[in-house]
């Protein structure tokens, strides 16, 4: 899906043109000879109430413009074609099979298996396996083999100890003893998950399958999981700007002793922490569970800590240092929060594929489908040994329109087949009698044509499929046309867009700064004592060295270029050259060095560039809708609009 589609979808609120029903409704207003219903706005209007950050958006008449300055576009998106380009048409295509498997799976089975996988990611196991690998297309001769040695180390683990044999046998070529920790639901392929928990702990498995060769396993231990937990960090990242530390490690370990000494670790890491989204909340994070975050390291570290308030060692990963403070433990989440998220990740899984074998088996019944194949032997005399080397072709007398099978006002025929099966010989696969491929291909033929008869009624059949479906369609069309007419800049607006920029150039400047040191600390002798030294121009690191210990860390020091919105700087600093006074700020005190005060300045073309593009959108916009009105005639139904006003007031 688009990205920029994404930002029509939330820029225009999910305004829809679905069709309003064919009865006596009132119309809100017409474009040119096009109507809009009552019924439509106020459904739009009411479904978007709750997400709309502008207040003049939840105004009536305010939003009785932006839905027709959107039914405008739309009116000029068709009267352009763009509902006609093959773009269009695919994606809303592809969109539409995403879509409608929400709309069209079991729903009996889906539950069963998102009960069952909250009950799974509610423990973690611990255990270890033996892989005999073999590949899902092996003759049947090494498939034999491979699971004839897989019960034969089986055998082996029981009487001589499974970690024994494990050891002993693994090679990484044909045999795998891998110890794999512990893990919880939708870690292992389904299979393997279904044994892990089906095993007791201290039990070995029996051998079973699954599409990298034959398996048994032990369990070791089985444990609730960790949950959900909240922490505050500071970081230090790897690519640190701060010229007077070189590297991150020594800067972290600076702050790791200042808390020791007993200042507050929230001040700090709104001192000091390199994560922006979070220094001003003192380096509070979102509450995260087991496998959520990106780091393996930083979660366990999170998960390590015992009690509230308990503070981590500073420890390294991918993105720099850190030091954690536990704020909170909680136990998993209850099952109704979890259960939508469950359900993606259920139809992502290979647990979906009971999910399809319900959904076939319920189409069959409702469209009152017996499960009886037809006569297939035609198909199976005219398929050769073509048929594996992928170069099979139809018979020159091929009897092409004869009916195969009815999926109720649609028929199939020969033909429909026998190209499914030209197509599917691509897949590569174990030989296998020629009756077993015809077979296995009908089912799937069959089961796919099942499936697309529901999907290709259900707009008909769905109510709330057919409002997302429209939604979509409309947003797509919108989408295409903003990025022709407004987003894109191409070379013939250079010379409008260095206009735009020469007539505002008041918005696009640099706002006043200071080239500054920023001495920080709790201390408010030591920052006199500092304030002294650097007003003597003695170097920073020796200032460090005369004010500081390898064992208590009086002052931390911060460099560069900084507005007044920077985090080191306190508020209502006075931006002069010399030394300041010393300034409470984050529970600490600070005193600042400037070097020199670089004024307002004005923001080159090249500099402000993405802010001008961004802005001369706008105006472009708003020029274009004032276009499109001329060209298309809004009407208004005053007593319409009164209905509508009077309904949401009583609402």
């Amino acid at each position: 899906m688009k990205l920029r589609y994404l930002l029509v979808i939330c820029g225009v609120l999910f305004l829809s043109n679905l069709e309003a029903q064919k009865q006596q409704e009132d119309i809100l207003f017409m474009v040119d000879d096009t109507p809009v219903y009552i019924s439509e706005f106020l459904r739009v209007y009411n479904k978007n109430l709750d997400l709309v950050q502008d207040e003049s958006q939840k105004d009536v008449d305010e939003y009785l413009t932006l839905f027709t300055n959107y039914k405008l576009k739309l009116k000029e998106a068709r009267a352009l074609g763009l509902h006609k380009k093959p773009s269009y048409i695919r994606e809303l295509r592809n969109y539409k099979k995403q879509l409608v498997q929400g709309y069209i799976t079991d729903a009996k089975v889906t539950d069963a298996l998102i009960s069952e996988a909250y009950d799974r990611i509610s423990y973690d196991v611990k255990a270890n396996h033996i892989l005999v690998k073999v590949s899902e297309n092996a003759s049947p001769k090494d498939t034999l083999a491979a699971f004839n040695e897989a019960v034969n180390l089986r055998n082996r683990a029981l009487k001589e100890g499974f970690e024994r044999v494990r050891k002993e046998v693994h090679n990484g070529q044909t045999i795998f003893g891998e110890s794999l920790g512990y893990f919880s639901g939708f870690k292992m392929v389904y299979k393997f998950e279904n044994v892990a928990y089906n095993t007791k702990v201290g039990g070995i498995s029996q051998v079973f399958r699954t599409r990298f060769g034959y398996h048994f396993l032990k369990v070791f231990d089985k444990r609730k999981s960790r949950g959900e937990v909240t922490v505050a960090h500071i970081m230090i990242a790897n690519k640190q700007k701060d010229t007077i530390n070189m590297t991150p490690e020594p800067r972290i370990q600076e702050i790791y002793k200042k808390f020791e000494q007993g200042e507050d670790f929230e001040s700090l890491a709104k001192q000091f922490s390199d994560d922006k989204s979070t220094a001003s909340r003192g380096g509070m994070l979102e509450p995260f569970s087991g496998g959520q975050l990106t780091s393996q390291e930083f979660e366990d570290q999170a998960f390590g800590l015992a009690d509230i308030g308990d503070v981590s060692s500073p420890f390294k990963t991918e993105f720099g240092w850190h030091i954690v403070k536990l704020y909170d433990k909680k136990p998993i989440r209850p099952f109704e929060q979890l259960k939508s998220e469950l359900e993606m990740r259920v139809k992502r899984d290979d647990r979906s594929r009971l999910i399809d074998e319900a959904l076939i088996e319920d189409l069959k019944e409702r469209y009152n489908i017996s499960d009886h194949q037809p006569d297939l032997s035609y198909f199976v005399s005219i398929l050769n040994e073509d048929y594996f080397k992928r170069t099979w072709t139809l018979p020159s007398d091929f009897i092409a329109n004869k009916p195969l099978v009815k999926i109720v006002d649609r028929q199939f025929t020969y033909k429909d087949f026998a190209e499914y099966l030209l197509k599917a010989q691509r897949q590569m696969e174990p030989r296998m009698p020629f009756s077993t491929i015809v077979s296995k291909k009908y089912n799937n033929f069959f089961n796919s044509q099942l499936i697309k008869y529901r999907e290709d009624h259900l707009e008909e059949e769905n109510e709330e499929y057919a409002f997302v479906v429209s939604e979509y369609r409309d947003g797509l069309l919108l989408f295409d046309l903003m990025e022709s007419n407004i987003w894109n800049i191409s070379e013939s607006d250079s010379l409008d867009l260095q206009n735009f920029y020469n007539s505002h150039k008041t918005k696009y400047v640099l706002p006043k700064r200071v080239d500054a040191i920023v001495a920080t600390s709790t201390n408010q002798k030591a920052l006199k004592k500092v304030a002294k030294l650097l007003h003597k121009g003695l170097p920073v690191d020796q200032i460090k060295n005369l004010v500081n210990s390898n064992n208590t860390i009086q002052v931390i020091f911060t460099s560069g270029v900084m507005d007044a919105s920077h985090q080191a700087l306190p508020k209502g600093f006075v931006f002069k050259n010399g030394m300041s006074k010393i300034y409470s700020h984050h529970d600490a005190f600070v005193v600042v060095q400037v070097k020199e005060v670089l004024p307002e300045a004005q923001k080159t073309f090249d500099e402000a560039k993405g802010s001008v593009i961004s802005d001369y959108q706008i105006y472009k916009e708003s020029k274009w809708v004032k276009e499109l009105r001329d060209k298309f005639k809004v009407t208004i139904n005053q007593e319409a609009l009164k209905k509508v006003k009077l309904q949401i007031k009583s609402q």
